[in-house]
């Protein structure tokens, strides 16, 4: 996450699951947002949760530090807008630990329709 904005940093999470972020920031500073979910064009289920996502997207530890771009696998498309009301902002879940951040508004829910 100190690395400069537009790279994959996955990790391993209970030694099953893989989780991926973009990292946003400028190199040096600890900035990145968590992919949680993704809604497939002609699936009637969205892939809920950062494990199911990257299972779907068969993402992995051998993408970790690579820029989002075609050429390296792993890119992101730009989708259908969406207005403020289609997005619901809440506090972040599973971080009781962040001591002030706990009830920072930092989860962003896109409602589809």
């Amino acid at each position: 996450m100190f690395r400069a904005g537009g790279i994959a940093y996955i990790y391993l999470i209970y030694g099953m699951h893989h989780c991926m972020n973009v990292v946003t920031g400028t190199e040096g500073y600890p900035s990145a947002v968590l992919f949680r979910g993704v809604e497939l064009e002609g699936e009637e289920q969205p892939a809920m949760g950062p494990g199911r996502l990257t299972k779907v997207f068969r993402i992995d530890r051998s993408l970790d530090g690579e820029p989002l771009r075609k050429a390296s696998g792993l890119w992101v498309e730009e989708g259908k807008p969406v207005t403020d009301s289609q997005v619901e902002v809440t506090p972040r879940i599973g971080i009781d630990y962040a001591g002030e951040w706990v009830d920072a508004p930092r989860r962003f829910i896109v409602e589809s329709g």
